[in-house]
């Protein structure tokens, strides 16, 4: 199979504005500091949107039609070709034992090295024993190539990415530990010129400003310390946005419904250990947690409470038939008692944030009714995530997110429940679950493959590896009043990400802003809901 095909051609990004225009800055919340600008090694979504800025892979998908199209860069920034000893070495480093690339490993443990066939050109078999999988295509063309010339020899848990030689949109500049980042255009971007990056990454800077909890980021957001604040928080989103800045306009507030796949959270069980290693204890814990009275009460009925891992699998035609856990002390204390654990026990809770103390308030005071004592044990990110690496925890608060092309084995498979770094962290294991992932790999048929996940989220719901909480089907974003956006704000399959690609600055408006702010004025009013569809013309 060659890209690209007979007759392709390549064409503007449809979620890009044909206004935008190139130059100045952006400063964005870049979450709690990560455990390294390596994707391969930090499994978390603000450093994979990092990462993309600064490298490419060998191959794209249309973000409309999701064809594929060619994406491999021809040059690294520093003006050297790039080479299919590039592509062997990535591979070998992420494969190789020592380095801790668990999900990575599962995607590409299916092939064999690259075969360098030539300085431009690779042959990636399928390893013997290794089933025919509808992802083939997609999972050897979706990693990143890293330059070989600048990291081989070196820990790669442990790369420098600052001054960097990339491939992609921006280079990392600069690094301030702990406080921010920022991204500089790559002038040399071989793509700058192409049909396909109009209208895109129009910034010349991109600085991510890091913080220990979201509260703290949202201070700083209306302090102006940053432009762009993605919102997770209804309480911040319907309670908080109030008073001149936002009155006035200043800062705007939209709610982009686009066609995003929807994730999951909830509070993950250490399946491996007591005593979540019982199905009563895990069933106790949901009739324990109210979320009713949470989205109620802490989150103005904002969300809808989950009860499935793959909430957008189902519509009238297939509605979910998985069990809606409720709030039920008793029914709890019955669960705990034919688990022998009637008296209640003690563990530990993982947290990462303050800003989830108020749920476990509440939780904790559900849990003391049961007997049950819970400790709450707070790091930050990047010491939360060496901990989830080796699965050194009993609950905790997890969130996921989804793609248009699913894959279960990394969750929910036997195998990665044992794999460092991988993203089976509770150590689920079901074997007519690891039955169905591997039939589902040779599933041709959409239907088919549609009609298994609906099939595995059944299985998986009913063993509870997780207290399902709430989601939105929504992006929520606030934002100064300063810049240029497409009319669906974000892409039509994306999040907040979709203000590095397709936001612009715009001196007319920042002007405006600066004269506003200085007269205390107003500036025009924008709706806050947003339909991707239907702005769009779809």
């Amino acid at each position: 199979m060659w890209f690209p095909a007979e007759g392709w051609r390549e064409k503007r990004d449809p979620s890009a504005s044909p206004r935008a225009i190139k130059g100045g800055a952006i400063r964005f919340n870049g979450g709690q500091w990560p455990k390294s600008f390596n994707a391969y090694v930090d499994n978390n979504s603000y450093t994979r949107m990092t990462f993309d800025l600064m490298y490419e892979n060998l191959l794209t998908m249309d973000s409309d039609s999701f064809e594929f199209e060619p994406g491999l860069a021809r040059r690294w920034s520093d003006g050297r070709p790039i080479t299919a000893e590039d592509v062997k070495w990535t591979f070998d480093a992420v494969m190789d034992p020592k380095s801790d690339t668990g999900p990575w490993k599962t995607i590409l443990g299916a092939f064999e090295s690259p075969e360098i066939i030539s300085n431009g050109c690779v042959r990636i078999r399928k390893k013997g024993d290794s089933p025919k999988d509808w992802r083939d295509l997609a999972n050897c063309a979706f990693f990143s190539i890293l330059p070989s010339h600048a990291f081989k020899g070196k820990d790669f848990n442990k790369l420098e990415f600052v001054g960097a030689p990339v491939s992609s949109a921006y280079r990392l500049k600069r690094v301030q530990e702990q406080i921010e980042s920022e991204f500089a255009r790559n002038k040399n971007w071989w793509r700058r010129d192409f049909a396909s990056s109009r209208g895109v990454c129009n910034f010349d800077n991109i600085v991510f400003r890091y913080y220990a909890d979201n509260e703290n980021a949202f201070e700083a957001f209306k302090q102006r310390a940053i432009d762009v604040y993605p919102v997770y928080s209804a309480r911040i989103m319907n309670s908080e946005t109030k008073g001149e800045k936002f009155a006035r306009n200043w800062i705007l507030k939209r709610r982009v419904r686009n066609r995003a796949p929807i994730g999951f959270q909830g509070f993950a069980m250490n399946m491996r250990k007591a005593p979540f290693d019982r199905l009563e204890v895990r069933q106790a814990m949901a009739k324990l947690l109210d979320r009713e009275t949470m989205n109620r009460t802490l989150m103005n009925s904002e969300y809808f409470l989950l009860r499935s891992y793959y909430t957008d699998l189902y519509d009238r035609e297939h509605p979910c038939e998985n069990v809606f856990w409720k709030y039920d002390v008793e029914g709890a204390k019955k669960l705990l008692a034919k688990a022998g654990l009637a008296k209640g026990f003690k563990f530990r809770f993982l947290s990462r944030s303050q800003g989830e103390d108020k749920f476990l308030s509440l939780f904790a005071h559900s849990l003391r009714q049961c007997g049950i004592e819970m400790e709450i044990v707070r790091k930050d990110f990047a010491g939360w995530m060496r901990d989830m690496d080796s699965f050194n925890f009993e609950m905790t608060w997890a969130a996921w997110g989804a793609s248009r092309m699913r894959n279960p084995e990394m969750l929910w498979h036997t195998k990665e429940g044992t794999r460092r770094g991988g993203n089976n962290i509770t150590g689920f294991s079901l074997p007519e679950v690891d039955r169905l992932i591997e039939k589902e790999k040779t599933m041709m048929s959409g239907a088919e493959r549609e009609r298994t996940y609906r099939r595995i989220d059944k299985l998986v719901s009913d063993q509870l590896p997780y207290v399902l909480l709430w989601h939105t089907d929504e992006q929520r974003i606030l934002y100064w009043n300063r810049f240029g956006t497409p009319p669906g704000i974000l892409g039509r399959y994306g999040n907040e990400e979709g203000a590095l690609l397709y936001w612009w600055h715009d001196e007319d408006r920042a002007a405006e802003l600066a004269e506003a702010v200085g007269g205390n004025s107003f500036l025009p009013t924008v709706p806050v809901r947003i339909d991707y569809d239907k702005v769009s013309g779809r």
